[in-house]
């Protein structure tokens, strides 16, 4: 009897024993090991993977030409562009992005030509209210901004024989550097008020106000009577002009003088200030 219940005692223990250490190995989960149980995955982790996916999907960005727009500001840099018939298309601006403006974002509104804009002015213009626009964009950022005119105006420029640089192919006026790069920039000759635009860059308007760009090169004749720069013995028998530097030019056109212009291929030839 004894000796039974001395095996009885020994294969209780035995048993027991068997049963803890199950529960010991059921009670151990991954996480020892540094893995997570399956189905708990991190929200983080999974939040960051579908961050990164997008990013990855959105990282060739848009490329095309979005024509008739409407742009407006979204963030600083970032902007989105409106076009009848199409999905809002954001977009970035970078330093090359080229602006021009007809009186919106920057130039005058009378303007035959589109004035060259800095992307603060962009900026500026777009938190006051939408512009109509024309978007270029690669990879999702613009190459080019430009803002369309309310009406198609005429062709002709100031009081010159021949002031076109209208291009027909796209329905809009060139700028003064895209004409002159095509060489077909405007020509003729200009009487009325001189104004700086930017450096080696001035506007000459006409009796009725409306401005022509022009450019100055190296062998652009300035002559002086005093407006320009100073002169002396101008008068009837005197020696007349002189000639003037282009930053004489310059500070003066930021005044503003009125002088006249001859302008070949969007190039000033002559600027003569009236006497």
């Amino acid at each position: 009897m004894n000796r039974r219940l001395r095996q009885a005692v020994v294969a209780t223990a035995a048993l027991t024993a068997g049963l803890l250490m199950t529960a010991c190995q059921n009670g151990t989960d991954d996480s020892s090991s540094g893995k997570s149980p399956k189905g708990s995955a991190s929200p983080v982790a999974s939040a960051e993977k579908a961050s990164d996916a997008k990013n990855a999907k959105s990282s060739k960005g848009v490329s095309g030409s979005f024509k008739n727009g409407k742009v407006t500001y979204l963030a600083p840099g970032k902007y989105i562009v409106s076009v009848p018939g199409k999905e809002d298309q954001q977009f970035w601006v970078a330093d090359d992005t080229e602006v021009y403006g007809v009186g919106t974002i920057c130039g005058e509104a009378g303007s035959k030509v589109d004035a060259p804009c800095t992307l603060d002015q962009l900026e500026a213009a777009l938190e006051k209210g939408a512009v109509n626009a024309d978007v270029e964009m690669k990879n999702g950022a613009a190459t080019l901004v430009t803002e369309r005119r309310a009406a198609q105006q005429d062709t002709g420029s100031g009081s010159g024989s021949s002031g076109s640089d209208s291009d027909s192919s796209s329905g809009r006026d060139e700028s003064v550097v895209e004409g002159v790069n095509k060489g077909k920039g405007v020509n003729g000759t200009w009487f009325g008020n001189v104004s700086y635009l930017a450096p080696g860059k001035y506007t000459v308007s006409d009796m009725k106000g409306t401005e022509q760009q022009f450019l100055v090169a190296d062998d652009t004749k300035i002559m002086g009577y005093d407006d320009i720069c100073d002169a002396v013995n101008t008068g009837p028998g005197g020696e007349g002009g002189v000639e003037c530097t282009e930053a004489q030019l310059e500070a003066a056109a930021k005044k503003g003088f009125s002088a006249e212009v001859e302008i070949s291929n969007g190039i000033a030839t002559t600027i003569t200030d009236d006497h």
